[in-house]
């Protein structure tokens, strides 16, 4: 099996390729241009979306050149696959700013500079908007359509998953145009491998055989396992949301202690996927009869590291521990609001105006009443209870909301 490959099986990312034995041959013959690609119909990725440009991050690595394309075009419509209803249209204009979010959150885990780690292959960010936007309708039905099956489109599961809530002759097009995609790519790069999650494989197919049947080579597409945690939920939600990379929608933090609380069962396996830890150091951390939470902390750290940078991976490692029952420790990652108590706040105003421990009064105050709520690590037992500023430790408070959830207020006169 080619190097490349067999580090992509061993750090439990590959779920399907159409042909592995002539891709590791290929690989092994040549440094190969291969793409994934991404629709910024958002401002921000979340981590659910990363998986794929972990794998890019390797590949690239052995010398393969990788081809991250932002779909200025497709965005524009949206992609079927794994949804249950038709995505919100947005603006060209909203589109080019998402574009240029995600262009930079990918950079973090791609390298797309020039001067390159010895033995990286060469990235780019592509726009498939380049092609897409201009396309004359009756010659792209008359050249490309022709080649498509509307009985086969129809077995595909991302097309069967929604046609019981109703899809839209605008949707159904989508895989014609990411299949256009793929050939363009392979016509423009000579790109020969499309890498993806494993709800887009029929997307992949369609355009490995358009590419074929418009006279091009073997092509070949490789599929990654969606990754759940182990308590089958989704990677990528949270208990306040989905959890993004834009520390501005989701706070660098709140970012760390999302992979801090990672399950037992969870923690070496996302070492292999959203790190680039040595494969046989994270062995010997199996191993190890090391406390677990030691390496539930280290994941934490490192995916931070990659995401926000060493220093704002610092800082929340630091507020962590302080969080945690450290003291003397810089606590400014938490998170953070300014409150005024010059004259005072009754105990649910105040988690409720922070922002913690449920949206409405009632919420709170039954989080009150069930011994959840904590002032500076004291058990708040009165939801009667008047915080007034002479509680604050150096011009500070520390809210928490059963055992993870913290905010720190800073008192505004």
């Amino acid at each position: 099996m080619n190097s490349a490959l067999q580090v992509l099986i061993d750090r439990e990312f590959v779920k399907d390729c159409t042909d592995i034995d002539a891709l590791s041959d290929l690989l092994d013959k040549e440094k190969v241009f291969f793409y994934e690609g991404t629709d910024p119909t958002g401002s921000s990725l979340h981590v659910g979306h990363i998986v794929p440009f972990f794998a890019m991050h390797h590949l690239q690595s052995f010398g393969h050149n990788p081809i991250a394309l932002v779909g200025g075009g497709t965005a524009l419509i949206g992609d079927p696959s794994g949804k249950t209803e038709m995505r919100k249209m947005l603006s060209e204009e909203q589109i080019n700013n998402n574009l240029k979010n995600i262009g930079t959150q990918i950079a973090k885990i791609v390298n797309f500079s020039e001067n390159l780690p010895k033995g990286f292959g060469k990235a780019r960010i592509v726009d498939n908007g380049k092609w897409l936007k201009n396309l004359n309708y009756i010659e792209f039905l008359r050249d490309i359509g022709k080649y498509f099956s509307v009985n086969r489109m129809l077995t595909f599961e991302s097309v069967k998953q929604r046609l019981e809530r109703g899809l839209s002759f605008l949707e159904f097009n989508y895989q014609l145009l990411q299949s256009y995609d793929y050939y363009m790519l392979w016509k423009e790069y000579g790109v020969r491998l499309q890498i993806g999650g494993a709800d887009q494989w029929g997307n992949i197919v369609s355009g490995i055989d358009l590419i074929q049947r418009m006279d091009g080579p073997q092509c070949f597409g490789l599929t990654f396992n969606l990754i759940t945690r182990a308590d089958g939920k989704k990677m990528g939600k949270s208990e306040k949301g989905a959890v993004f990379l834009d520390s501005s929608l989701f706070s660098v933090y709140d970012f760390f202690q999302y992979w801090r609380n990672t399950a037992d069962s969870d923690v070496f396996r996302f070492m292999k996927i959203f790190t680039f830890m040595d494969l046989e150091q994270i062995k010997e951390y199996e191993k190890s009869s090391v406390n677990i939470n030691v390496f539930k902390e280290k994941l934490a750290y490192e995916v931070t590291k990659i995401i926000h940078g060493e220093e704002e991976a610092d800082k929340a490692l630091s507020a962590a521990k302080a969080a945690f029952g450290g003291t003397g420790v810089d606590k400014s990652a938490m998170p953070t609001i300014s409150i005024n108590l010059s004259n005072g706040m009754n105990v649910v105003d105040l988690f409720l105006a922070a922002g913690i421990g449920g949206s409405t009064k009632g919420e709170i105050r039954r989080l009150i009443q069930g011994g959840g709520a904590y002032i500076n690590d004291e058990k708040v037992s009165d939801i009667s209870l008047m915080v007034t500023e002479d509680m604050a430790d150096t011009n500070q408070i520390i809210l928490r909301a059963g055992k993870k959830n913290y905010k720190r207020i800073l008192l505004k006169n």
